[in-house]
């Protein structure tokens, strides 16, 4: 009986001692989602208030009873957002489609097809990985300039539509799919485009949801590239916009209205993220489970 009771207060301590630990983790959560969040709130806080309002502050209010939308007016008629904004989404579904198109084949020929040399050549090009962006850029800076593209999207897509790292994680997970698979689709005459499409692609599409989320991301943010090679502002993306807009638009003053803009700029990649965040963990997670 004694024994009985001694085990059944264990069992309570260890209850009590579980949720006291889940109550710290969760406030600790909570605590880390507030500093994380912060900068958001604040950026869209700011841009719902006027000019005035804003300069008139001597400590900053962490609310507004009078917001306008005035500022986003303003981002859209006092300097073309807009154009920056279509230029941005063109450079983006090119750029991502056509770096699918060449990691789908290159991570299939390295995952599946038999040749000589693979290892080694599969070795060489993960090397490239340890090749300082800055000696790339300046490389494809001289080759672009010498082709004469320039202020072109093709000057802008062309570096952009191959990764060393989406073709390895993408390898790693068509490599995943049991041979067995693969040599059963052969013998009933399937090719291999057949079963690339119809079998590889098909499992493997949290994956590829995955490098499409990031690609998007990587060229929404892009921003070093496309200052070195375009100087007209016809081909100005929204990340070399925003420096365009903060200069010669808006002024260095008017915060707001700068906030109401980085907020449209920010929109899509956030509404983006909040679709497809479960779609992102499962990739992620299958890109780094083997077996």
């Amino acid at each position: 009986m004694a024994v009985q009771k001694q085990n059944d207060y264990e069992t309570k301590a260890e209850r009590i001692k579980a949720k006291v630990g889940r109550i710290f983790v969760y406030f600790g959560l909570f605590l880390w989602a507030l500093i994380v969040l912060f900068p958001f709130y604040w950026m869209l806080l700011s841009s719902v208030k006027s000019y005035a309002a804003y300069n008139g502050e001597f400590t900053p209010k962490f609310f507004t009873l009078s917001p306008t939308m005035q500022n986003y007016l303003d981002a859209f008629t006092s300097v073309p957002l807009g154009r920056y904004l279509l230029n941005t989404f063109i450079f983006t579904v090119l750029t991502t489609g056509l770096m699918l198109i060449v990691i789908i084949f290159a991570a299939f020929a390295f995952a599946r097809l038999d040749f000589k040399g693979k290892d080694i050549v599969f070795t060489l090009f993960l090397s490239l990985m340890m090749i300082p962006n800055e000696l790339v850029v300046i490389t494809n800076f001289v080759t672009i300039t010498n082709a004469g593209l320039r202020n072109t999207f093709a000057g802008l897509i062309l570096p952009s539509v191959t990764s060393v790292f989406y073709i390895y994680l993408l390898r790693e997970n068509f490599a995943q799919v049991p041979d067995d698979i693969y040599y059963a689709a052969k013998v009933d005459g399937t090719s291999d485009f057949r079963y690339l499409f119809k079998m590889l692609i098909p499992i493997c599409r949290p994956t590829l949801v995955t490098i499409i989320i990031l690609k998007v991301i990587e060229c929404w943010n892009s921003y070093v590239w496309p200052r070195l090679i375009t100087d007209d502002q016809n081909y100005f993306l929204v990340s070399n916009g925003i420096q365009e807009i903060r200069e010669n638009g808006f002024g260095r003053e008017n915060v707001p209205a700068m906030m109401a803009a980085v907020v449209i700029i920010s929109l899509p990649l956030i509404v983006l993220f909040l679709i497809f965040r479960k779609k992102i963990m499962a990739g992620v997670a299958r890109g780094g489970t083997k077996g």
